[in-house]
């Protein structure tokens, strides 16, 4: 007889990335020599400035292939407080920084220290496809605030306030937002901020795109408008999308001592220290030369205006223009009901269904985000690519009956 291995609860409710899950489907079909238009990657298409490879490489050179302290190198903490003070005109000395593999990790980690069974994350919507599982997997119970596309995706401050309940433990900002674009106001984080100090929650301000903006801001937080909620605000960021260093997987915390020791107890028990190699290149990035980043965004700019001038320009199809990052997330809800080859698209799933095995476009549907009326397309590509997406999406959705 076989033996069926059990597994914990907390893995048989957990669902897979849908954004990896996707990008893999895509992938999986290209290398079977299908022409896959893939605009579902959240990783930008540059390669990494020579300035931080080289200094990965005279890591390898020196020898510096060891053992870290579990929270990360000096010279990787110094850099990241310099970013916060040139960023965010704010101190943090060593003892309130972490350095850790990925952002996600940090994320990870802060949902361990914080959160007791049972104690409540709330978590504007649309969001990261990740952030409930993180709150789940630490027995946390995920609350979810409804953001308007007529509004911007702006915070619903009214609505915010009627959800806290004693126990509510902090709210996720990601702002720029992935998947929307869209950036929080300094009203909407002043107003967050009140609400913590009011009933005693953190602020876990998810920043990773705070560099990649085309408003014409520069990077803002909770902590840069309201110093004041420094002691509760959690802020996570990392190199990966501003640097083009994803795969390095250096994300890192910086935050009140007591939440960052918390931490840096987790990680001892899980991973212990980021790789060191990619620290010293972490490091690089952050204090090196930073005309890189303008050169990125750029480019992501004029994609920006591209997709979504093209995505406005198709009938039924509705798109708030994005602030940040490098995602388009229109409302494409018009098309639901309608059939193609006698299969109805009811849903976002069906859509990008339709999408990638119609048109060949590989796209996440609005669901893995909490909003299943929207589409997520990356532009984090060439724009041939992204052109060449857009003239199958708008023949695809002509198509629909």
């Amino acid at each position: 007889m076989s033996w069926e291995a059990p597994l914990a609860e907390r893995v048989r409710n957990l669902k897979p990335s849908p954004t990896l899950a996707v990008d893999a489907k895509a992938k999986a079909l290209k290398a079977q020599g299908v022409d896959i238009v893939n605009l579902s990657a959240g990783e930008p298409d540059f390669d990494t400035p020579d300035h931080i490879k080289e200094a990965a490489i005279k890591a390898i050179r020196d020898g510096f292939t060891k053992y870290t302290a579990v929270a990360g190198i000096p010279e990787l903490k110094e850099a990241i407080a310099a970013k916060m003070k040139r960023d965010y005109n704010t101190e943090y000395s060593a003892d309130e920084i972490i350095a850790s593999t990925g952002g996600k990790q940090v994320l990870y980690n802060i949902m361990q220290a914080i959160l007791d069974p049972g104690d409540e994350v709330i978590i504007p919507v649309p969001y990261w496809v990740s952030y409930p599982a993180l709150v789940e997997l630490a027995g946390g119970v995920p609350q979810f605030l409804m953001c308007s596309a007529d509004d911007g995706f702006a915070l619903d401050i009214d609505g915010l306030a009627s959800m806290i309940t004693s126990r509510t433990r902090a709210i996720i900002l990601n702002s720029p937002s992935n998947p929307t674009g869209a950036a929080y106001s300094e009203k909407d984080l002043e107003e967050v901020a009140r609400l913590a100090s009011q009933h005693g929650f953190y602020i876990i301000s998810d920043d990773i795109y705070d560099e990649i903006r085309f408003d014409g801001k520069a990077p803002a937080n909770v902590v840069s408008i309201n110093p004041e909620c420094r002691d509760r605000a959690l802020i996570v960021n990392g190199v990966s999308k501003t640097y083009a260093m994803t795969g390095w997987r250096i994300g890192y915390l910086a935050g009140p001592a007591a939440v960052v020791k918390a931490t840096s107890k987790i990680q001892s028990q899980s991973t212990s220290n980021p790789n060191s190699i990619a620290q010293k290149a972490a490091a690089a990035a952050l204090s090196g030369p930073q005309d890189c980043i303008q050169t990125m965004n750029s480019a992501f700019a004029e994609r920006k205006e591209y997709i979504v001038s093209r995505l406005r320009g198709i009938d039924g199809v509705k798109c708030v223009e994005p602030s940040g990052a490098f995602y388009a997330f229109p409302d494409m809800s018009a098309f639901y009901g309608k059939k193609h080859a006698g299969s109805t698209i009811s849903d976002s799933l069906t859509l990008a269904d339709y999408l990638l095995e119609s048109a060949r476009i590989a796209c996440v549907p609005g669901i893995a985000f909490g909003d299943d009326r929207f589409i997520r397309f990356s532009y984090a590509t060439d724009m041939a690519v992204i052109k060449e997406g857009m003239d199958r999406l708008e023949k695809a959705l002509g198509e629909l009956e």
